[in-house]
């Protein structure tokens, strides 16, 4: 599998993102998805599904970026695949491979979402760009804060987040960040959600952040 810098950073990412992308991504060889166009089509597939799977790749295929802090990781790089769904339901496709044998896949939703598909549909932000967004955010203030302390099951409901603003360009849905006087609280909800299992949620308290960890 060959490996090279990934300069083609998509469009309507922050410069944080757009930095991160740029120092810490790398773009392996994937197989383009017109190579199973017609096998899919013969199988039913709507040709504006593939259209989709071709327009994500076209934008984020091979791409290979550090892992996030939870769902052991995240994919282990952005390839689309394996579309399911239907008219009334909607489809979706595999966002990218796991790194690890977790009990779901990353998936992209009928409405662009990025998620975890269990039997059950998680989105965990609006867009795949959220989703890169949150792990630019993660590696940026990881870098910056003074103390992390991560909070588990029942005690995070007990984080008190009056003053905090959502911070928007994760696009977050079952997984948020929050930012503060001087902190950010990232908030993980994706597994909880998917499994039913509250003592699966968590957060990630990033202090002691300066101007500059905040941005």
């Amino acid at each position: 599998m060959n490996l090279n810098l990934f300069h083609d950073v998509p469009d309507g990412l922050t410069q944080r993102a757009r930095s991160f992308v740029c120092a810490h991504g790398v773009k392996v060889d994937i197989r383009p998805i017109e190579e199973h166009r017609q096998w899919w089509l013969e199988r039913d597939i709507p040709a504006a599904v593939i259209d989709r799977m071709a327009a994500y790749e076209e934008q984020w295929g091979g791409l290979v970026l550090p892992p996030s802090p939870q769902y052991d990781g995240g994919p282990r790089y952005l390839e689309a695949d394996s579309p399911e769904g239907s008219a009334s339901d909607g489809w979706w496709f595999e966002a990218g491979m796991q790194r690890t044998a977790v009990p779901y896949s990353f998936m992209i939703g009928p409405s662009g979402e990025f998620g975890i598909h269990a039997g059950r549909w998680v989105p965990l932000h609006a867009t795949i760009a959220g989703w890169v967004e949150s792990l630019a955010l993660t590696h940026h203030v990881s870098a910056c804060a003074k103390q992390i302390v991560k909070v588990t099951g029942d005690d995070v409901d007990g984080i008190v987040l009056d003053g905090y603003e959502p911070v928007r360009e994760v696009r977050g849905l079952a997984d948020t960040w929050w930012r503060g006087a001087d902190s950010l609280v990232a908030i993980y909800s994706g597994e909880t959600e998917a499994f039913s299992f509250p003592r699966g949620r968590t957060a990630l308290i990033y202090s002691g952040l300066d101007e500059w960890g905040l941005r």
